[in-house]
């Protein structure tokens, strides 16, 4: 399982794009292999608050 300390700032992005789009946490956290949770933080702004979504256009994974 990957952990929030091995996403890179490109992933969070992508994230948050996702997030801001309207995809589920959970199919998130499967896509990137973390626990849901970690996706949470990220979209509450707890942890990688300084990193700006991604443009709608690179968000799929």
């Amino acid at each position: 399982m990957a952990t929030i300390k091995t996403l890179t700032p490109e992933q969070v992005s992508i994230i948050k794009a996702r997030l801001a789009k309207g995809d589920f946490q959970h199919r998130i956290a499967a896509d990137f292999d973390l626990n849901q949770g970690r996706i949470s933080e990220i979209a509450t702004g707890k942890r990688f608050a300084n990193v700006p979504p991604a443009a709608p256009e690179a968000s799929h994974v």
